[in-house]
């Protein structure tokens, strides 16, 4: 059975990618950022696609977008900014108006009744005022529509085939109608690397482009350049020579990748780590590899605006295997051979 979604918040659409390739139908996707936008609608020209303000969309006007048709699973990374129980002693998660994003996906939930939901977001929602937040936000859930029995786990997509130290919380809901029960995908042993996962692509230069879409290097300052010069394969600003050695910033700028390992975390702002090898930050395509998007994947807006929409995605790797885990708790336990054998693990 094709089972089908709501992808909230989608950005440039990791998560529909993968909840896509394990058959999912989508009904809708909404997204406020016009550049994302663009990358998602380029890629998925069959999705019906909202360009607007999630808080502006109505129930009724719901109803109208999903054309009646039954929401199986509703998925998305809500923006919680601060994740602020508040300052004020006896305000909620829920009362903080900077949560209100948030907000819109339970709403959507208590709504439309969706048989699941799965939740992305930063893993700091676990431990935030000591477990206070995330004790509101399944508070929220399960007092949503009928009513829902919800889990959470922080995983780490290097675990998941993918070439990456990348930690969130994944938050997944069953409504308590439903007989049925959701497992997490198994971790699996083969670790990625980032050569692995690069390392065919064509060398480039500074500031040089190529005929592959999204590979094309930053133009780096020859002060910038002469600094990264020093750094070697995994190394760190340490090896910059003091005279020329940045002494504030985050530190976790001016390393250089490690060839034998998975990438750092893919954030939307990666200018100031360099390739293993070549004396350039990693090109949108390569990061977008690193995420496990595919080549054909194409990414629209400037450099920042791109490095920013494949910094915010779920790997589709991980959302795929996830999909399949939702199925299987919507199958009641069953899933096909071939897809089993996909979650299971292929090369990046």
């Amino acid at each position: 059975m094709d089972y089908t979604y709501i992808d909230l918040f989608c950005g440039a659409g990791g998560l529909s990618l993968g909840f896509d390739e394990a058959g999912f139908e989508n009904l809708l996707a909404v997204e406020l950022q016009p550049a994302f936008a663009k990358t998602y609608r380029r890629n998925f020209p069959d999705h019906p696609l909202l360009v607007e303000d999630i808080r502006e969309i109505s129930n009724e006007r719901l109803l109208e977008l999903t054309a009646g048709k039954t929401v199986d699973v509703i998925v998305g990374g809500p923006p919680c900014q601060g994740f602020s129980i508040a300052g004020n002693i006896g305000r909620t998660f829920l009362d903080d108006e900077r949560n209100r994003l948030f907000k819109e996906f339970v709403r959507f939930v208590a709504y439309l009744k969706p048989k699941m939901f799965v939740m992305e977001n930063v893993a700091a929602m676990a431990t935030h005022l000591k477990g206070k937040t995330i004790a509101a936000v399944e508070d929220a859930f399960e007092t949503a529509g009928l009513g829902y029995r919800v889990q959470w786990q922080v995983l780490n997509s290097v675990h998941f085939g993918v070439p990456q130290e990348r930690r969130r919380l994944v938050m997944v809901g069953v409504r308590v109608d439903l007989n049925t029960t959701f497992d997490y995908p198994k971790e699996q042993e083969r670790v990625y690397t980032v050569k692995e996962a690069i390392g065919d692509l064509p060398p480039l230069k500074n500031g040089e482009e190529s005929d592959i879409p999204n590979h094309k290097a930053m133009k780096h300052s020859p002060q910038m350049l002469k600094k990264m010069s020093y750094v070697k394969d995994g190394g760190d600003r340490m090896d910059i020579p003091e005279e020329l050695r940045p002494t504030s910033g985050d530190i976790r700028k001016y390393i250089r990748y490690d060839s034998t390992k998975p990438s750092v975390c893919v954030t939307g702002d990666m200018r100031k780590i360099f390739h293993y090898e070549q004396n350039r930050a990693l090109t949108p395509r390569e990061l977008a590899r690193i995420q496990t998007f595919p080549d054909t994947f194409v990414f629209e807006g400037t450099s920042i605006q791109i490095q920013q929409q494949i910094g915010n995605a779920v790997p589709p790797k991980l959302a795929y295997q996830i999909a399949i885990q939702v199925e299987e708790a919507l199958d009641h336990g069953k899933v096909s051979e071939g897809k089993l054998h996909r979650k299971q693990g292929e090369a990046v």
